[in-house]
């Protein structure tokens, strides 16, 4: 059976790209996705932070790469023929974040996202919760939206 849903309440949904970190599952918003690729050869660049892969030419564009498992302090895995590099601009920096897989694109109520936990949304730790804008509570699991903003906002952290 359809669900009705009125122009008001669709225009109220918020769009993003899931993606998978081992068992976490994690999204962005969609409007800052550019593309998803598969992973290419990324040449590394010296004295970088070390969750920094290094750079990638994008269509004529140097592209600086992220993995995000090194940013939260995650262990680093073998890429795979299902590891991503998501493509997002962030406030007119164009960077691309190495993901273990993408997921969906997941439209989500409003009323279906929550404030982090103040416990582990905290600014005193390294692990990647700092980077929570919140939680998405789904039918059957829970995703965390992230802010992409101090996710590549943040790359003179105290902690490496």
């Amino acid at each position: 059976m359809a669900q009705n849903v009125s122009q008001n309440e669709t225009a109220d949904l918020e769009q993003m790209v899931t993606f998978n970190l081992g068992q976490e599952e994690f999204g962005v918003n969609i409007l800052q996705v550019q593309e998803i690729n598969r992973m290419v050869e990324i040449t590394r660049v010296p004295q970088t932070e070390h969750y920094v892969k290094g750079i990638i030419n994008l269509r004529g564009k140097v592209i600086p790469i992220i993995d995000l498992r090194k940013k939260f302090g995650m262990p680093e895995r073998e890429f795979d023929n299902n590891t991503r590099i998501v493509v997002v601009d962030v406030t007119g920096d164009t960077v691309g974040l190495v993901v273990d897989c993408v997921s969906e694109v997941l439209r989500v109520s409003p009323g279906s996202l929550e404030d982090a936990p103040r416990l582990i949304s905290g600014k005193t730790d390294c692990s990647g919760s700092e980077y929570i804008q919140s939680i998405a509570k789904l039918e059957d699991r829970l995703l965390i939206y992230l802010d992409l903003e101090k996710i590549v906002g943040s790359s003179k952290l105290p902690c490496t």
